[in-house]
């Protein structure tokens, strides 16, 4: 809940007189003139709900900033010293730590009660292909601000996307902004790869992951030459920046190079973190000053494209321009990449990349996870690419992992769409495996 709840913002600050863009959202716009309006209303109330989410940063920076210490900051509680009869035990508990409660490593929490028969009937139509039913239902059943539950939401922003409706879903977007008073998800395409043209050529099987180490310098040369490496025989590699948290300028230039080289030979890239990556190299770059080189400017436009932000792209390239007195590169769509959130690093350095549909004849998929399970412990299925698994055939597959836990395996999903993790928990996955669905 924002700061701005509390004092009943929504209503007091609200002019009488103006258009309430929801209602514009929601009214079809016959004429040129109402379509301009109606875009320009979205547009007010998206930068209202930004130019909100950052007062309220402010506003809670100021009243909280002195009351409490950085976490494992504190110092360490006396204790009595061990008694020899005790011989010195629990040696530990004087020490700081914050492994035992990291966020990331929780899988989310299951829907609320009160929601949950509404979401699992909408995975079973989903899940049988029944998507405009499932999208209606959706619309119908869209909680209100007193519902602390938002997967209805999660999964009507998902299907959206899956099926490539970004007019609903910049309109569902505003409803969201003005519910919740804070900012909606962003839009991400669907990759060409997952798109249901090409879904009977998707590819299954394991990635090669390369996991970047907390300073990206001059050492992740050895990783880079392994990712061209394996690009000769894997269509699909991934890229793991949620460790690093410092760059140089020489490590750009390798990581330029072996981006421009990958997309070039068409590889289909899986980049972790690559927003945060971004931010870390403009941290570096002042407009004017050329003394980290071209390659830390160039890099970040490279991610920029990669996480297809043309607005950003286009301002970070006027300020190449100035700082270089050059031309800039122009903006490419980008094409056979995808862009994934920072993740917890899992004990499995590859991960197995799921294809977009599972459906019935999975009996190769099944095998190709029988040869995966023999090389690894802990089994960790890539779910971005996946978009729908069939009712038959999540039964069927969930058979599969029964057997792999009897055996002592350990299996996540990560990434998992909300459609998808619903019909999951439905089927009881929960039971044999951690579901992580991609955060919102």
């Amino acid at each position: 809940m924002g700061l701005f709840s509390i004092f009943k913002k929504g209503e007091a600050t609200r002019d009488p007189q103006a258009a309430d863009p929801d209602t514009l959202a929601r009214t079809p716009a016959n004429t040129e003139a109402e379509r301009q309006n109606a875009q320009l209303q979205r547009d007010i109330a998206r930068a209202t709900a930004m130019k909100i989410d950052a007062i309220e940063a402010a506003m809670e920076l100021d009243i909280f900033a002195d009351s409490e210490p950085a976490w494992g900051s504190r110092p360490a509680r006396p204790r009595p010293p061990a008694s020899a009869a005790d011989g010195g035990t629990l040696p530990m508990l004087d020490q700081n730590t914050t492994q035992l409660l990291g966020d990331e490593d929780l899988p989310e929490l299951a829907i609320a009660a009160q929601t949950a028969p509404v979401v699992e009937e909408i995975a079973i139509l989903y899940a049988n292909g029944q998507t405009a039913v499932a999208q209606q239902m959706l619309v119908e059943n869209l909680p209100g601000s007193q519902g602390q539950d938002r997967t209805v939401w999660w999964m009507l922003f998902d299907l959206y996307q899956v099926t490539g409706q970004q007019e609903q879903f910049d309109s569902l977007s505003i409803d969201y902004a003005s519910t919740f008073e804070t900012s909606p998800p962003p839009w991400t395409a669907v990759t060409p790869a997952a798109t249901a043209e090409s879904t009977s050529q998707a590819w299954a099987g394991v990635t090669p992951t390369e996991a970047f180490p907390g300073s990206l310098g001059e050492q992740i040369a050895p990783q880079l030459e392994r990712l061209l490496a394996a690009a000769g025989s894997n269509p699909v590699l991934r890229l793991d920046f949620s460790r690093t948290n410092c760059v140089e300028p020489a490590g750009c230039a390798l990581l330029l190079a072996a981006l421009r080289q990958l997309q070039a030979g068409q590889r289909e890239l899986i980049v972790v973190a690559a927003a945060e990556l971004a931010e870390l190299i403009r941290g570096i770059l002042d407009v004017g000053r050329r003394d980290e080189g071209e390659a830390p400017w160039l890099l970040l436009l490279e991610l920029l494209q990669l996480l297809n932000r043309e607005k950003d792209f286009e301002e970070t390239s006027m300020d190449y321009c100035i700082t270089f007195e050059v031309s800039p590169p122009p903006f490419v769509p980008p094409q056979n990449i995808a862009a994934a959130a920072r993740q917890h690093m899992s004990a499995a350095p590859d991960r197995f990349m799921l294809p977009p549909v599972i459906e019935s004849g999975m009996e190769p998929l099944l095998a190709s996870i029988s040869a995966y399970a023999d090389q690894y412990q802990t089994l960790v299925f890539d779910c971005s690419r996946l978009l729908r698994v069939e009712f038959g055939a999540a039964n069927q597959f969930k058979a599969r992992l029964e057997a792999l836990a009897a055996e002592g395996k350990k299996i996540e999903f990560r990434d998992v769409n909300h459609l998808v993790s619903a019909l999951l928990r439905l089927l009881g996955y929960a039971d044999q495996a951690r579901i992580y669905p991609h955060k919102y």
